[in-house]
Order: structure tokens, then C-alpha cells, then sequence
């Protein structure tokens, strides 16, 4: 007996994206084809690199999630309104394609800000960045608990944390960042902030995958697909160069 595809509206608690449908194909297995997906982690940067990187990413994808660490870093709404409105400009003609933004949070992000971001109906994210850890993060956190307030009310809005994983620290092993960063960063964030959403963006140990499958919901992850192509010979390659 041929397995049926699930009505339309029966997956995400009755959501329906449409960029999503469903195919039954001639083997005893149900198969879903995305036939046009979303990128959940997206650095496009502005000026000509931006116009060089959009139109590959917009014909392949419908909506993605737009990193504000540009240089100067996307900070404020209004920020993020402008970078929007260069986003779109770049967009091809008769393709379909919606930036979903975030904002780039510093130890200085005020209350207010969080809540301009939420109302825009645009910027549906917050980024950290420890300070120091990647490309343009020199204005990032310097102590989570400086962004207590601003983390405060992104846990009562609902408005996810997109967390790079990373201590920043010349003693940690750079292998151990990301699981140093989980035991003494992101564990007592969410015991201060246990219904903050987060999202652990680009995991790459076992630990980290550990750790989210152990976690309710309001915990998830992404995995960036080429980085675990690096091993430890092409890290090292050329000297000590962890985010070429």
C-alpha cells in the first residue's frame, strides 16, 4: 500500500508554508520535495560583494536569514530597514526573494531597541557575536550579562537569540571553543533566561549536537554544511587561519 501524502496544513501544528509541497513518488516511501527552500543563516555584506552574492542566493532560495555583521555592524532598526532596502534593490528582476533580518547585539543594546525591532515586522532576529571570535564581531559582546535587559525582553517577546558558539579566550583550546562557550556561557544564559528561543547557529562538535538534543524546545541549532569539510590539516594550512 502506497504511503499518502499528509494534508496540506497537517505539519507545524496546522501552518502551511507554500514555499513547501508534497509529492508521493512510486516507491513504498513517502518522499517530500522542497521545491523551494529557505537559508536560515546567510552572510550576503554589502556594496559590490553584496550585488555579486544576492542573485545566486535568490534564485535558490525564497526567504533567508540576513547576519548583521557588517562593517559598520547592523545595530539599530533603522539600520536594518536601510540594509533591507539595498537587499532588494540588488534582487533580480522576477525573482521572488525575502530578506529576514537581525539585528547585531553589543553590550549596549537597550530595551527599546528590542522592541522597535519586534514592531518592524521585519527584523525577526537577534545576532550575538562574542567580541573578538569572527569576521566584524570587534563591536560583539564583551560579557553576556551586559545584555540582560535587551535579553530580557527578547524572552518576553518571543524574539530568538542566534548565538555564534565561541569563547574568545588564548587559554581554550581552539577546538574546545564551542563546548567551553556551552558550559560557561550558553548554560547559564538559559538558566537566566529559561524561555528565551536560541538558536546555536553552525554547531560543529558533539557536544554541541549533544547538548541540543537533550534541550526543550525553545533550544535549536543549525549546521553550515561545508564547514565540516575543514579537518584539521586544512585549518592550519598557511598558519592559523580558523575562519578562511
Amino acid at each position: 500500500m502506497r504511503a499518502k501524502p499528509p494534508a496540506r496544513g497537517a505539519l507545524n501544528g496546522g501552518f502551511h508554508d507554500p514555499a513547501i509541497d508534497f509529492k508521493v513518488f512510486p516507491t513504498e516511501r513517502m518522499q517530500i520535495e522542497i521545491i523551494c527552500p529557505d537559508d536560515w543563516h546567510l552572510h550576503l555584506r554589502d556594496g559590490e560583494a553584496l550585488k555579486s552574492v544576492l542573485p545566486h542566493s535568490a534564485r535558490q532560495f525564497a526567504r533567508a536569514m540576513v547576519m548583521p555583521n557588517l562593517k559598520p555592524p547592523v545595530t539599530t532598526t533603522q539600520a536594518a530597514a536601510a540594509y533591507r532596502e539595498r537587499i532588494l534593490a540588488a534582487v533580480p528582476l522576477g525573482v521572488a526573494f525575502e530578506p529576514l533580518m537581525t539585528l547585531y547585539l553589543t553590550d549596549e543594546t537597550p530595551r527599546d531597541e528590542i522592541r522597535r525591532a519586534h514592531e518592524s515586522g521585519f527584523v525577526h532576529a537577534v545576532k550575538l557575536y562574542p567580541a573578538g571570535v569572527t569576521t566584524h564581531s570587534d563591536a560583539g559582546v564583551t560579557a553576556i550579562d551586559r545584555c540582560d535587559p535587551a535579553l530580557s525582553e527578547m524572552e518576553k517577546l518571543g524574539m530568538p537569540l542566534l548565538i555564534h558558539g565561541e569563547v574568545n579566550d588564548p587559554a581554550v583550546d581552539v577546538f574546545d571553543r564551542e563546548s567551553v562557550f556551552i558550559e560557561t556561557v550558553l548554560q547559564p544564559l538559559l538558566a537566566r533566561h529559561p524561555e528565551l528561543r536560541v538558536v546555536l547557529e553552525h554547531i560543529t562538535t558533539k557536544e554541541a549536537v549533544d547538548f541540543i538534543a537533550s534541550s526543550g524546545e525553545s533550544l535549536a541549532a543549525t549546521i553550515t554544511a561545508h564547514h565540516l569539510l575543514y579537518n584539521r590539516n586544512a585549518i592550519f594550512a598557511g598558519g592559523l587561519r580558523p575562519h578562511r
